[in-house]
């Protein structure tokens, strides 16, 4: 980031203070962005001193006019303190654009708790912790391109970004990448387990587990092929991939991998209906 980030990026303030808000905070910092840009509202007062320890931006412990100067502001609390956060911080915040990593809260939601419209609403993973991210972004028409631009801007810095054209969407984003990180460590236990069942070390056979994972992915980031493609280059009939894939589509693990994505996508659904009012 070159030396004008300061006047790329407005001063912007996070209701929020944990990991998510960690992970944009530090992709910001890292981009140039001067700590004292960055204000955080965090209740809790081991995470404010953590914030500051960490970034050297300033915590406050709830709401105050301070917001005012913020021209982003980055809804990070989890859905059922949303709409308190919201009446303690709309009164300042109004003018601002507002971008909520919040699961489940659809933008009307948002809307109405701010009074803004100007609103974008992303469904990031826990990879962004470490840079390799995958977020869903779905922009009101309100929100101007330059808006667009400035979301693309911080959400960036944690790794890959992807528009949808339709709200609703979201909730599929959800299932597959927002709560797709879960998927794969449970295979990395399922795995490992295995690796220990026919005599490996739990360390070996994590290392093994986690490496064919980031090569896997890297693969198939990298090819023009399709994933079954992929699949059927590596599983010669009558060899040892062949019986682990026929075992695996004898019990129908796929189609209960989809169904239970889609488990995930409901529940997404629900969360709107439980805290959206």
């Amino acid at each position: 980031m070159s030396q004008n980030a300061s006047t790329t990026f407005p001063p912007i303030a996070f209701i929020g203070g944990g990991n998510m808000a960690s992970a944009i905070i530090g992709g910001l910092i890292a981009q140039g962005v001067p700590a004292a840009n960055i204000i955080v509202v965090e209740p809790f007062e081991a995470a404010r001193t953590a914030l500051h320890s960490h970034f050297g931006i300033r915590a406050l412990p709830e709401a105050t006019a301070a917001l005012q100067a913020a021209g982003l502001v980055v809804w990070a609390v989890k859905p059922q303190t949303f709409k308190d956060a919201a009446a303690a911080a709309a009164p300042f915040t109004q003018a601002a654009l507002h971008l909520s990593v919040a699961a489940g809260i659809n933008t009307d939601s948002i809307a109405s708790w701010t009074g803004s419209r100007r609103i974008v609403r992303a469904m990031p993973n826990t990879p962004a912790l470490v840079g390799k991210g995958m977020t869903g972004l779905f922009a009101r028409p309100e929100v101007e391109a330059a808006g667009k631009a400035l979301i693309e801007a911080v959400i960036s810095s944690t790794g890959q970004i992807s528009w949808v054209n339709q709200e609703e969407h979201l909730d599929a984003v959800t299932a597959l990448s927002g709560s797709g990180p879960a998927y794969v460590f449970l295979f990395l236990e399922a795995m490992t387990q295995a690796g220990v069942d026919m005599g490996l070390s739990p360390e070996q056979a994590y290392k093994l587990s986690v490496a064919t994972f980031q090569g896997g992915a890297e693969l198939a980031a990298r090819s023009t092929e399709s994933a079954e493609v992929l699949r059927q280059r590596v599983t010669s009939k009558g060899g040892t991939t062949y019986a682990a894939i026929t075992h695996m589509q004898e019990q129908k693990l796929p189609e209960h991998f989809i169904a239970a994505m889609r488990k995930a996508e409901a529940r997404a659904k629900e969360l709107a209906t439980e805290f959206g009012h």
